[in-house]
């Protein structure tokens, strides 16, 4: 089951309150934090749910309603362009990160060497607005840094996700500083580790299916996020977003009116040690036939290109030493990224 706290490092009870006890009633439900509660009562609940399942959902974050539902409503409204107006947006070449990718264009599970088939979504990514003023590492920085592409049939995409990526940024730093607290870390740890980082925005489309999938296709298979964070908007449409659980199940994740899916990524469970849990997630298809048609928006947080990740000193112990040897964040994700084209 989801909700199986496990004590702290120091063997202490975990001190979570009465109340996020109730939301993981029967251990069946990713957790809801409101994070609008003080700072240590929030840390500590993240350090507990990001210890078990390394998924919950978050309210009270303060983001702007109107920016949301006019985020939604573009994105909405990119989809809905005629498919040569969409590729008008297409990405080159496979390997480029960002613009438009068609129905099938990719292949998630391949992120962990399983190989797969293609998902059955298409999908609209972008990049960092403010740009690293230095030198850029090497070629896949640049890679990470590449301009955004637009669609020329609809100009008011550009200024609306990028309000959007801004706030989205700023929302995980805030996550960030919280999680530095529940780790046990100065609560500005992460704050010069992520001040040029190389986050991505995603806006994905998953159509009502007409005819039956090919076995084991999926509307995005089986696969963990490479970053430190990932921040999900997503709808109620049947076919939605599910999570592999301690014993094995996939759990679904309903949808919380005004709440943000977050999940732990890659990076930051390998900084943690594993203390922190990447875990794996998937979307599964509709009914044949019924009208299903589903939209989510992921803003995928990563730290900067050159950012040392080692393992954290409040996540090791003598008897608890390091798992990874330390890594630089960029090639960590252009690894990842690659294997999915």
């Amino acid at each position: 089951m989801f909700c199986r706290f496990a004590q702290h490092r120091d063997g202490a009870p975990s001190n979570v309150s009465p109340e996020f006890l109730a939301k993981c009633e029967h251990g069946r439900m990713v957790p809801v934090i409101d994070v609008s509660r003080s700072e240590r009562t929030v840390a500590r609940e993240l350090d507990d749910v990001c210890t078990d399942v390394g998924f919950f959902q978050i309210t009270g974050h303060g983001f702007d309603d109107g920016l949301l539902e006019q985020t939604w409503s573009i994105v909405r409204a990119f989809f809905d362009l005629p498919l040569p107006e969409r590729l008008d947006a297409a990405r080159p070449r496979p390997d480029y990160p960002f613009g438009y990718v068609p129905i099938a264009g990719e292949t998630l599970s391949n992120s962990l060497g399983d190989g797969g088939l293609p998902d059955l979504k298409e999908i609209f990514n972008m990049g960092p607005v403010r740009r690293d003023p230095r030198t850029l590492a090497d070629a896949d920085e640049e890679l990470l840094l590449s301009p955004n592409l637009w669609p020329g049939s609809l100009p008011e995409l550009q200024p609306i996700l990028e309000d959007y990526f801004l706030a989205m940024e700023s929302l995980s730093a805030r996550l960030l500083h919280l999680s530095a607290i529940g780790l046990g870390l100065e609560s500005d740890f992460f704050t010069k580790r992520i001040d040029c980082g190389t986050s991505a925005l995603r806006a994905l489309n998953y159509p009502s299916q007409e005819r039956e999938s090919l076995p084991g296709q999926l509307r995005a298979g089986a696969h963990t996020d490479y970053g430190t964070l990932t921040i999900l908007r997503q709808d109620a449409a049947p076919g939605g977003l599910e999570v592999l659980d301690h014993s094995r199940s996939w759990m679904p994740v309903p949808s919380v009116d005004g709440a943000f899916v977050i999940n732990v990524g890659d990076m930051l469970a390998q900084w943690t040690n594993d203390r922190w849990r990447s875990t794996l997630h998937r979307v599964v298809n509709p009914e044949v036939g019924a009208p299903a048609r589903r939209q989510s928006i992921a803003f995928f947080h990563n730290a900067n290109f050159d950012c040392e990740v080692a393992c954290l000193p409040t996540c090791t112990s003598p008897t608890n030493p390091p798992r990874y040897a330390p890594v630089k964040a960029g090639p960590h994700l252009v690894s990842k990224f690659r294997r999915t084209g």
